[in-house]
């Protein structure tokens, strides 16, 4: 396994699992349970750390494909740019659930604002690191580009029938 297939097998697990922390987190909070707000939290905790090998894979993949046909540059360097700020919003997502469960296990008032905290800081996450999904995607995929056209497609002559005489 190459670094580019490390880096794409990985980078789908910090977008959705910031995405089921948003949906999970917030029907904890409409629910009131504690101990689905516990749950949700340690989801946004993993789902924020599983940010570090995604963005750690990162330059091993550039190495693979930097050089292949097609591949620009330019969305290289701005994807990498959005994975900076993916990263620290992962952590961010991380810390305030770590510190939410610290403090929310001994303090029951505090776990429900720290939920709400934590809401926030993944919805925010999601919305960076599932852009930054999409930049990674333009580096190899022109047909999701803005200017993308496709190329024109060649006419396809039908099979016409024999002439009589072409007939043995």
């Amino acid at each position: 396994m190459n670094g580019a297939q490390l880096h794409l097998m990985l980078n789908h697990l910090p977008v959705l699992g910031a995405l089921f922390t948003v949906l999970l987190l917030g029907w904890a909070l409409v629910r009131r349970t504690p101990e689905l707000l516990k749950t949700a939290l340690v989801v946004a905790l993993i789902a924020g750390l599983s940010s570090i090998p995604v963005y750690q894979t990162g330059d091993a993949a550039e190495k693979v494909i930097e050089h292949l046909p097609g591949v620009e540059e330019r969305f290289i360097e701005q994807h990498e740019s959005l994975a900076k700020y993916a990263l620290g919003l992962g952590i961010v997502m991380s810390v305030v659930a770590a510190g939410t469960l610290a403090v929310g296990l001994r303090n029951a008032q505090w776990l429900r604002g720290g939920a709400a905290l934590t809401w926030v800081a993944s919805l925010l996450a999601f919305l960076v690191m599932a852009y930054t999904a999409h930049s990674g995607g333009m580096i190899r995929h022109p047909e999701i580009r803005s200017d993308f056209t496709a190329a024109p497609t060649a006419a396809v002559e039908e099979p016409r029938e024999p002439l009589s005489d072409e007939r043995d």
